[in-house]
């Protein structure tokens, strides 16, 4: 199994969301973030926005899922611009049900 992690623009939550569950993943958990990338943070005009808000949406899936779940956040997340976000994949090696104490992997 494997997390992927997605920091997106908070105005395509919708789209993003949804899109992952019309394609079968429903379990997301969505957190609002503020930080900045290369860019370090935004001009505009004389004012310098030093960081951004933005949104993690973190899953667990298979690993035989991993490329559909990312191939459809980066259609679905794609702006063009900078700032559109990142995708983190990693290697999950324990999971645990808190309600039943159950090992899930």
């Amino acid at each position: 199994m494997k997390m992927v992690r997605a920091i997106i623009r908070p105005e395509k939550e919708q789209e993003v969301v949804l899109a992952l569950e019309g394609a079968g993943f429903p379990a997301v958990t969505k957190s609002h973030v503020f930080g900045r990338g290369k860019q370090k943070g935004l001009q505009v005009g004389i004012v310098h926005y030093d960081e951004l808000p933005k949104l993690v949406l973190m899953m667990v899936v298979e690993d035989r899922d991993v490329e559909r779940v990312v191939q459809l956040i980066l259609k679905t997340a794609h702006t063009g611009s900078i700032g559109d976000g990142k995708i983190f994949v990693s290697p999950i090696e324990q999971a645990y049900t808190i309600r039943t104490g159950k090992q899930e992997l």
